[in-house]
């Protein structure tokens, strides 16, 4: 019986140690998953996107380069998701699943894409060919930095706040 007691208690501290040393190894990702989903009007929008850090870097014309396509978030491209037709900045998008990516100006006016192919790895095979729709978007700065890349669904559409910057894109 005390043999039987000390394995079990052997075993119990064995498995304790085990557990606690794989907690120990998972460690939250560098530009974590996120989703913003909300209603505008009668149509359900969904952003799904991965969310990087500032980490004291310099965003703007350094880590997201001026006047490319960016994928608008880490790891994936953001996809963009609605479920009704809707106009985004006056411009009929039909319902259904996106890619979505930015353009960033240094100064000016910001074009924000939406693309027919939601499935892709940032913007290494995006093609300009299957955008569906582009539009001009107006930046607005922060008032204080915005550490982690957010997207934030809206009465009037949706925002992409990073660093100093906030994107808003207009729904209706």
């Amino acid at each position: 019986m005390k043999t039987m007691i000390k394995s079990a208690t052997v075993l119990f501290a064995a498995m304790t140690i085990s557990v606690n040393a794989f907690a120990q190894d998972t460690k939250k990702p560098a530009s974590p998953p996120a989703t913003a989903t909300g209603k505008i009007k009668d149509a359900t929008i969904t952003v799904a996107y991965s969310s990087p850090s500032v980490k004291g870097r310099t965003i703007w014309g350094d880590l997201v380069p001026y006047n490319k396509v960016w994928r608008a978030g880490a790891n994936e491209a953001t996809t963009f998701e609605t479920d009704k037709d809707i106009t985004v900045q006056g411009k009929k998008l039909a319902a259904g699943k996106y890619s979505f990516f930015l353009i960033p100006k240094e100064s000016g006016t910001w074009t924000a894409i939406f693309n027919k192919e939601p499935k892709q790895w940032g913007a290494y095979k995006y093609e300009e060919s299957k955008d569906v729709l582009r539009v001009d978007v107006k930046t607005k700065a922060l008032q204080t930095t915005q550490e982690n890349l957010v997207y934030k669904v809206n009465n009037n559409g949706f925002t992409m706040d990073w660093d100093k910057i906030s994107v808003p894109v207009e729904i209706k």
